[in-house]
């Protein structure tokens, strides 16, 4: 499941005061804000809207990476931004400033990219995907999915498979949690 946050409350107010996603756009008098409290299934609401919207953004993304994993060269990451309008899903390409990186400073790069995005508020999630052997005792390939989105959803995807006739065969998700790092800064622990 994913992760909720304290900055939950902090983006709704921000999305109702910038006039929000479509989804979000309601009349003042009924906006879930009007009476200035959010309650439980309101905070529901809002979480299962970012839950559908993230899951929008991996189906969209995960469809146009499938090439790359299904090829035999190397697996570069990829990322993919779901838009204001809270529909639209657009790859972000640095193709040409990541020529010749290897895949973690891609990694780093996309991170980046998306930071920069979140902060001014020009998307509402985003996603990096990448693709590899689980470790380098097991041979076993995994995708996996960084998401974030501005509703205070953050959390990391890890999905196996193996090729089967050019086609690709899904194992069974396990998805973990991810600090904030585009949309937000994450916690500092006291220790």
């Amino acid at each position: 499941m994913f992760r909720l946050r304290k900055h939950t409350f902090a983006a709704i107010i921000s999305i109702f005061a910038l006039g929000g996603t479509g989804a979000l756009a309601q009349t003042p008098e009924q906006s879930p804000l009007a009476d200035g409290e959010l309650s439980k299934q309101e905070l529901a609401a809002i979480i299962t809207l970012a839950e559908q919207q993230l899951t929008q953004l991996a189906d969209a993304a995960t469809k146009e990476y499938l090439p790359v994993i299904q090829r035999d060269q190397a697996k570069m990451p990829q990322a993919w931004m779901l838009m204001e309008d809270g529909e639209t899903v657009k790859r972000i390409n640095l193709d040409d400033q990541t020529d010749g990186a290897p895949p973690a400073v891609r990694i780093v790069m996309y991170r980046a990219a998306l930071k920069s995005l979140a902060r001014r508020g020009l998307i509402n999630a985003g996603a990096i995907l990448y693709a590899g052997p689980v470790s380098e005792d097991n041979n076993a390939d995994a995708l996996v999915i960084e998401h974030e989105h501005r509703l205070g959803v953050s959390a990391n995807k890890v999905v196996g498979y193996r090729l089967e006739e050019d086609k690709v065969v899904w194992g069974k998700p396990v998805t973990d949690t991810k600090p904030f790092e585009w949309f937000y800064d994450a916690k500092k622990d006291p220790s």
